[in-house]
């Protein structure tokens, strides 16, 4: 039986994990005073805003609410309180662990829980750390996306009955509350020589050069500094400092799992192109792995960078979740790259990201996650499947004020070699709502016709259909007939390009004060 990620959505997982509101063992019952009733109610949970405010001594009769700014600040440190007091009981959990499978999915949420504390973090001090607010939007909205990868662990390797239970916490509503609050819109940033401020004139020099110079050499024939890409990457760990340090892969197939950890910023691997320089692994959930954890190259660093390298998962369809590349890098680049795999091959998980000129193949959910991610010039290849249906794409926005979503721009969707033969008996759908507010957008795309005329698929019965956010815009090719498409609510045939535009790269991603850094190139506008 194929595991889908329908049981990532399985309502009772979520009441357990998320909305569900549980007090903590508090001696202090206090009730909320007036302004904090009347904030909180302005949120989407208002009842653990409430109640958590009014408990603790830092906030309560002790705390003026001025503004809004006040009640956001106020909002974003409870978060943070609370998310620590979570990742400390999470952390006393591993004794609890029955087997294998949930110490595997336990380990997960060690690492996301600790990643949504750096987020929130980022975001309560706003001087230290430059934070705009788009700029916290995408790092909330990220630590929303690990709680919930964290609770989808246990889901997948079917263990959810033992510790999602123990692990139930507001974290997720409070992080939702803070969302609402902060929804703003994006303001240009300041530019110094055609780059944002915030790239040093070092990188500047450095990101304009076409053959940049390694720090590290990685060859299999001994010529270079190391063998392995992984050992390449540790010893950039001990490096000083966070300037762009360069890794050069030779040509070669290297087999073996990669991880770019959150302090390992601005990597750049640079292969000798597609098919030339291949990364490659084989974990999976059929094997026993988290899709989280099934990743061939685990990016979270800021900044990263690769070019002219494949990642590939060889697990094949019969191992279900199999993850070629996962990244949760905000601002990341993936330059003439390939993907290769079947279900869930690139998982854009978080963030901010961007690809051009690149190669994806698979079957099931092959683009998925919830980053604000778009592809620009690349070829979208899906394969045989062995259920003879076909999703592009699983975008996994859980709430409607995360600044998340997929976008595919002047891109090409066709068949693989291998289905181009059996193609009139698969089903091949642009997407499905993994999520209740997944958002999708295919724009000036060259649609081939192994796509369904209905265009999109149901995830299961009703779900989502009026919440989610799936668009059209100019496409091309014998695919893109929007005659026969789905009738839901929440699917547009945009004709308007300012509605369009909403998703390019200058406005979704904020590309413009980002991308000229690196180099490669992007069109901002439709």
């Amino acid at each position: 039986m194929l595991i889908s990620k329908l049981a990532m959505a399985f309502p009772l997982a979520i009441f357990l994990f998320m909305t569900v509101f549980v007090s903590p063992a508090i001696s202090r019952n206090i009730p909320p005073t007036p302004s904090i009733k009347s904030w909180c109610a302005q949120t989407p949970y208002p009842q653990p805003c409430e109640y958590f405010l009014s408990q603790n001594p830092k906030y309560g009769y002790n705390y003026p609410i001025k503004g809004k700014s006040d009640f956001l600040k106020m909002s974003l440190n409870l978060a943070l309180e609370r998310a620590v007091h979570a990742q400390e009981n999470t952390n006393n959990l591993g004794s609890k662990c029955r087997n294998e499978r949930e110490k595997a999915a336990w380990e997960d949420c060690l690492e996301l829980y600790e990643s949504t504390i750096v987020k929130i973090n980022k975001t309560v001090d706003p001087y230290t750390t430059k934070c705009s607010e788009v700029d916290a939007q995408t790092w909330l909205s990220t630590a929303l996306t690990n709680l919930e990868t964290c609770k989808q662990g246990f889901i997948e390797l079917g263990v959810a009955d033992h510790l999602v239970p123990l692990m139930s916490n507001n974290v997720s509503c409070l992080i939702s509350n803070t969302l609402s609050l902060n929804k703003v819109g994006y303001n240009e940033p300041s530019y110094k020589e055609g780059f944002p401020t915030w790239v040093t004139p070092g990188d500047r020099k450095l990101l304009q050069s076409s053959s940049p110079t390694p720090n590290a050499v990685v060859a299999q024939d001994g010529s270079g500094n190391f063998k392995t890409v992984a050992a390449a990457v540790a010893a950039a760990a001990t490096r000083s400092g966070n300037g762009r340090y360069v890794i050069h892969v030779k040509a070669g197939t290297y087999k073996e799992n990669v991880e770019i950890g959150t302090k390992l910023k601005n990597i750049m691997l640079v292969g000798d192109g597609i098919g030339k320089t291949i990364i490659t692994g084989s974990s999976s959930v059929g094997g026993g792995t988290t899709t989280f954890k099934s990743a061939t190259v685990a990016v979270v660093g800021d900044g990263f960078i690769a070019r002219g390298i494949t990642f590939r998962n060889t697990a094949g369809p019969q191992n279900h979740q199999a993850v070629a590349l996962r990244s949760g890098s905000d601002l990341s680049v993936f330059y003439q790259c390939s993907f290769e795999g079947y279900q869930d091959t690139l998982y854009v998980h978080s963030q901010r990201q961007f690809y051009s000129e690149c190669d994806v193949y698979g079957t099931v959910d092959y683009i998925f996650g919830n980053a604000a991610v778009v592809f620009q010039n690349c070829n979208l290849y899906s394969r045989n499947p062995p259920n003879k249906t076909n999703t592009i794409t699983a975008q996994g926005r859980t709430d409607p004020n995360q600044n998340t979503g997929i976008s595919i721009h002047n891109s090409r969707v066709t068949a693989a070699s291998d289905l181009k033969p059996v193609q009139s008996s698969v089903k091949t759908y642009l997407g499905r709502p993994w999520q209740q507010y997944s958002r999708t957008v295919f724009m000036k795309t060259f649609l081939d016709g192994l796509i369904d005329p209905a265009g999109w698929l149901p995830w299961s019965g009703n779900f989502a259909l009026d919440t989610l956010y799936y668009g059209e815009y100019a496409n091309t090719g014998p695919g893109s007939s929007t005659a026969n498409r789905v009738n839901w609510k929440g699917y547009h045939v945009i004709t308007s390009a300012t509605e369009a535009s909403k998703f390019t790269v200058g406005n979704f991603i904020a590309g413009n004060s980002w991308l000229p850094a690196t180099n490669v190139p992007f069109t901002s506008g439709l």
